[in-house]
């Protein structure tokens, strides 16, 4: 996997695999974040929060774009040991970018310190984990006002209406078994 556009363009990625593993795909990312034109202007103000990170091909990809700074939460050990060669890898200092080894549903349920402009949501598939996550990215001030929230889910996922009270829905586009959303918050 290659990151597409920005400082590190074309640098390769290693991913990892499993049960529930699927990296974003090069055609999957690429859509994701045209849909950012005309909501991110300035890359250079934008902290982002990649939750299920995994390889942290999505925040990786906000901070190649210039981004200021990301934070990667995934409980995986596997993941966060492939994401941490990645940022060695792209040479990317500890002060722009951090790995956190945590559940991201415990995660969130503490308050924020500071809210992000930026959240992507890519949980595994199959265990309906964004009803889980969603309410408490809200709920604890993780996303700033006018801050995106973005989640890669499985195409067939049923969302209820009532877990993104607050937000605004921008996109919902489907590629193949993947479904992006994107929300605006609102206040």
């Amino acid at each position: 996997m290659r990151i597409i556009s920005g400082s590190f363009k074309g640098k390769i990625l290693k991913t990892g695999s499993g049960p529930g593993y699927r990296p974003a795909t090069g055609k999957v990312r690429e859509a994701v974040f045209s849909m950012f034109q005309g909501e991110i202007p300035d890359w250079s103000r934008v902290r982002v929060l990649d939750l299920f990170a995994g390889s942290g091909a999505l925040g990786l990809e906000a901070l190649s774009r210039g981004a200021c700074k990301a934070m990667f939460v995934d409980n995986e050990p596997g993941a966060a040991g492939i994401l941490q060669e990645n940022l060695q890898r792209l040479e990317i200092p500890m002060r722009l970018a951090r790995v956190i080894r945590k559940d991201a549903a415990s995660f969130l349920a503490q308050d924020a310190k500071q809210g992000f402009e930026l959240v992507f949501v890519d949980p595994p598939y199959g265990r309906n984990l964004l009803e889980q996550v969603l309410p408490r990215i809200i709920d604890h001030g993780w996303l700033e006002p006018q801050g995106i929230l973005c989640a890669e889910v499985e195409s067939r996922l049923e969302i209820s209406p009532k877990i993104h009270m607050g937000l605004d829905l921008l996109k919902d586009k489907q590629y193949g078994q993947t479904r992006i959303l994107m929300w605006k918050k609102t206040s």
